[in-house]
């Protein structure tokens, strides 16, 4: 039994219900607000380490509800992906580990957010690790791009991973910390899946691999020059029952070869 399993049997009950519910609600209210003229109000909630050293500790949970995009249209589609994703995650583990799953991710991406005080914290890669999880759990979902272009979200999942590649190569150090924490979470719960997956195709690759040597292997071998079928497939072959052990002859052969008399020979 794994340690999730002995927290899950203990706090069983423990937990948020619908806690993805509430994130996407206190984004829209935050992006409503920020709209209608109180836009300072990002500013106050947006996670910066060192203004929370200096007392403004409210950030460390505020920025939770930073919204994702700043045109109505595009935060719509975000907070719809992102309930339906985070419900279907919820609905699978159950809350206790849905909330275990983000919590693990915001607890990293707050200490990772503390090595770069000054530079502010983001909670998109946090939102992508439900994302990811989301797309190992159900490959073949299919999303309409744009209403017409039917995708199937592992494509999708792909692209994220190249994206997060990318930034971990090239990005600033905020942000590749930002991608490294959002990713714990994803894989303290896939580690062991990724690595049975991993042994299971390596086992496939190498039953296939003997499956096609064995396939690959001739049938017929002449004892005295070794030209095979696979060599000549229009070469005829003869077994020469006057010879122990009744070897094979191709067909210059099994007219002209001195009789093996015993299996020794």
């Amino acid at each position: 039994m794994s340690l999730l399993d002995k927290l899950e049997k203990k706090f069983r009950y423990a937990g948020i219900s619908n806690i993805t519910l509430y994130l996407v609600f206190g984004q829209a209210m935050v992006f409503v607000l920020a709209m209608s003229g109180k836009s300072n109000i990002l500013h106050a909630i947006i996670l910066v380490p060192a203004l929370v050293l200096q007392g403004e500790v409210w950030r460390i949970v505020t920025f939770l509800f930073m919204p994702p995009a700043n045109h109505p249209i595009f935060l719509f589609f975000a907070l719809y992906l992102f309930y339906i994703m985070g419900s279907a995650l919820e609905n699978y583990w159950g809350t206790f580990r849905y909330n275990v799953f983000l919590l693990i991710g915001y607890v990293a991406t707050v200490a990772v957010s503390f090595l770069t005080p000054s530079s502010m914290a983001s909670v998109t890669f946090l939102a992508g690790s439900v994302f990811l999880a989301f797309a190992t759990l159900n490959p073949n979902f299919t999303l309409m791009l744009f209403f017409i272009l039917p995708v199937k979200i592992k494509w999708l999942a792909l692209l994220a991973w190249l994206g997060y590649g990318y930034t971990l190569l090239m990005g600033s150090w905020t942000s590749r910390l930002m991608v490294i924490a959002s990713l714990c979470n994803y894989f303290v719960f896939f580690a062991r899946d990724i690595a049975l997956r991993f042994r299971s195709s390596r086992w496939k690759m190498e039953r296939q691999a003997k499956e096609f040597a064995r396939q690959n292997e001739p049938v017929h071998r002449c004892v005295v020059c070794g030209v095979t079928d696979k060599d000549n497939p229009d070469l005829t072959f003869r077994y020469c029952t006057k010879c122990a052990g009744t070897p094979c002859y191709c067909e210059e052969h099994i007219n002209n070869h001195e009789h093996i008399t015993t299996e020794a020979e």
